[in-house]
């Protein structure tokens, strides 16, 4: 009878600690689950799709070389980076529809730059313009997720 006893105690512990283990993974996990389920991860995600479809497109009869090519890989891994800055978010009533829409904006605008860079200086005017048109939507975002 004794022996019952303390395999029936050894059994209530084990149960104990395996039953925190799960509680402890299961309340980890929500917060990547929730921001991926997102708005804003959904209108990021949306484009990236969009763009990637696009790019298999083109990759069907131009090479690597191609510029339009070249610059759909530039602004996929763009949003590739917002997606994982949004994946990172553990406040996930900030991750808003508007919030996705300002991160693909910044990212076109930011490929924008990009092929200004590769025709003009950084002193140019017209550089100069769409740079700061992707500080005003970095400082929106940024307002944002504070």
């Amino acid at each position: 009878m004794k022996l019952f006893g303390i395999i029936f105690i050894l059994s209530l512990v084990f149960t104990s600690h395996i039953s925190a283990q799960t509680t402890k993974i299961v309340t980890q996990k929500p917060t990547t689950n929730a921001a991926k389920s997102s708005p804003a991860y959904a209108e990021v995600l949306l484009r990236k799709a969009e763009l990637t479809a696009e790019l298999e497109g083109l990759l069907l009869d131009y090479t690597e070389e191609f510029p339009k090519i070249k610059t759909l890989r530039y602004e996929i891994s763009l949003l590739q980076k917002d997606l994982e800055k949004l994946a990172a978010v553990t406040d996930v009533s900030r991750l808003s529809s508007a919030l996705g829409k300002l991160m693909v904006r910044r990212a076109e605008l930011q490929v924008d730059v990009w092929s200004l860079q590769k025709q003009y200086s950084d002193d140019h005017p017209d550089v100069k313009r769409a740079k700061r048109k992707v500080e005003i939507y970095e400082q929106a975002i940024k307002e944002i997720l504070q």
